[in-house]
């Protein structure tokens, strides 16, 4: 097979479309029309499907291995071809969903249809394709029952301590966080028009969450995990003008809503000493009531905000108002642990509960770095107010006493 194509791949363009045509499973005349719509020259558009080929047997090429020796036998073991897929379809429903829990739902449903239909997959396009796309629909599906989650930031006016509009809100949907550890080994796709961690920032996630949900599922399969036009019309048996048409519109709408160029983030992985010590700083003035030492960390234009309560706050001094207040309710109320979330550090809230004196799940707070200027500022705290998010992260709802 690899033979084969390799001498494809020094044909003209029909060849190389028909060769990827063949390995994606879908009809050859979608890949013509992928060309005839992009108005790339015939050059790019060889050297573009010759990346896709590599890439799709650089994913799939152990895959295909194990299923071939298992098919063989007549007797597959489906949970062990379909289990490492886990990790990526968890991200890819919660970006479509922007819900770890409902995330969590959906991979399940996920992976139960393809466990109970394995007998219909035949090989036609590879098992991630199959995989994706159902569960693609089941998110869909869902989503016809529920309605886009959001921030506050994007609902509600800036609030101070005099306008508060603290109460928590029934009416919203909250965006929740992602735990990096979901994540697997999600391979990065040079030619995806955004990178993984971009993707699952709140900011992109918030702006995401605005589209209508197919047109939604048709920008993250094009631009996020660089399928071709004909591949998304296959998983969503629609026309491939219809998906073009429908990605148009979507690029359009998220151009007014996200704006790539502000949004300068501190990946986790690449830390530092000085960013170890900003977050040190910051934990250790929570911990011991400093709200003068945490505001001290802040951006100038940093934004506090603490779903599901509607109310955020942007500033030191609005920041430092709102903090002098809770911190006053009682001292060494805090217990912060370190974890990960959305490509961002976080941390594991507990507060303590005074009347049995121990410390109880609290939520996630989820901290942005600014990397645009030095010395290095926060510019972003969320803190999501839901102890069951603990648990998600692995964390006990409880402290040991």
């Amino acid at each position: 097979m690899h033979l084969t194509v390799k001498k494809a791949l020094k044909s003209p363009l029909h060849d190389i479309i028909e060769v990827a045509s063949a390995i994606a499973g879908t009809p050859l005349a979608h890949h013509i029309a992928d060309w005839q719509c992009s108005g790339l020259d015939q050059g790019s558009v060889v050297a573009s499907e010759q990346r896709k080929i590599e890439n799709i047997f650089d994913k799939d090429r152990t895959d295909e291995a194990l299923l071939t020796s298992q098919m063989a036998h007549r007797q597959p073991d489906v949970s062990s071809l379909i289990e490492p897929y886990r990790g990526e379809l968890y991200l890819h429903c919660y970006r479509l969903l922007g819900s770890v829990h409902d995330a969590e739902d959906m991979v399940q449903e996920t992976l139960f249809r393809a466990w109970r239909r394995f007998d219909t997959f035949k090989g036609e396009a590879s098992l991630r394709t199959w995989l994706y796309t159902i569960a693609t629909n089941a998110c869909l599906d869902a989503l016809k029952k529920r309605s886009s989650r959001t921030m506050p930031t994007a609902v509600y006016p800036e609030a101070s301590v005099l306008h508060p509009n603290e109460g928590r809100t029934a009416e919203a949907l909250w965006l929740e966080p992602f735990p990096d550890s979901w994540m697997g080994e999600v391979i990065e796709n040079p030619e995806a028009r955004y990178t993984r961690s971009e993707s699952v920032s709140f900011a992109f996630l918030t702006a995401l969450q605005v589209l209508p949900p197919r047109q939604r599922a048709i920008l993250l399969l094009s631009d996020v995990l660089d399928w071709r036009a004909s591949e998304i019309a296959h998983l969503l048996e629609i026309s491939v003008s219809a998906v073009n048409s429908a990605l148009h519109r979507a690029r359009v709408t998220l151009e007014k809503q996200y704006h790539a160029d502000k949004q300068v983030m501190m990946p986790v992985n690449s830390a530092d000493e000085e960013i170890k010590a900003l977050l040190s700083r910051y934990v250790l003035a929570w911990e011991t009531d400093d709200v003068a030492g945490l505001v001290a960390l802040l951006k100038e234009d940093a934004i506090l905000s603490m779903p599901p309560i509607p109310a955020w706050y942007r500033g030191p001094e609005a920041i430092y108002d709102l903090l002098l207040i809770k911190f006053a309710e009682q001292k060494n109320q805090w217990r912060f642990f370190p974890t990960s979330a959305n490509g961002q550090p976080a941390f594991v809230v507990y507060r303590l509960d005074k009347p049995g004196n121990f410390y109880k799940a609290s939520g996630i707070q989820v901290v942005t770095l600014d990397d645009s200027s030095l010395p290095r500022k926060i510019a972003d705290i969320t803190a999501f107010l839901s102890p069951s998010l603990v648990a998600t992260f692995g964390f006990p709802l409880q402290l040991p006493e």
